[in-house]
């Protein structure tokens, strides 16, 4: 299994990653499937750029025998400039508890680390066991902060935070 980022020519990857994502595991984002997969081909050209592009945000992927098999995000936080996020962790179930979660995680606090911010943040939906054990052992803790669900507002996401 290898982590790395995505590279500028692979809009196509970044489109049926997320689309996989999100069909997996509507609660767990911000967005839904139809949302989302009723966005035109230059929306993923745009998505693409600014994961890509230096100095913005980036997109890990996991491959396991060059199959993608799980992603992630490492956002720039527009309100804090001391701040990153890790957000839109996906793996595909036949990777789920085999490191890759780890290894994606890890992957974004170095990048956090690499850009200097002090702190990291996510948000994921309470009651999620397996992400919250996962982002704990990130070194993640609750931050306080509770909201509903931008896709279903039944349910809550918590704010986890760690320092850099």
């Amino acid at each position: 299994m290898i982590v790395r980022p995505l590279r500028s020519d692979e809009a196509k990857l970044f489109k049926d990653l997320r689309l996989r994502a999100l069909a997996d595991a509507p609660d767990a984002f911000a967005h839904t499937h139809a949302e989302i997969a009723a966005k035109p081909e230059a929306y993923w050209d745009e998505m693409t750029r600014s994961v890509t592009e230096p100095g913005r945000h980036v997109m890990f992927v996991a491959e396991d025998a060059a199959a993608p098999v799980g992603l992630v995000f490492g956002l720039v936080d527009r309100e804090h400039a001391d701040a990153a996020h890790l957000g839109g962790m996906w793996l595909d179930p036949s990777a789920r508890s085999h490191g890759v979660g780890r290894a994606l995680g890890d992957a974004v606090l170095a990048w956090a680390r690499e850009r200097r911010f002090r702190r990291i943040v996510l948000w994921v939906t309470e009651g999620n066991a397996p992400a919250i054990a996962l982002y704990e052992g990130l070194g993640f803790a609750p931050a306080g902060r509770r909201n509903p669900s931008p896709v279903d507002p039944r349910l809550s996401i918590i704010e986890m935070e760690r320092a850099l």
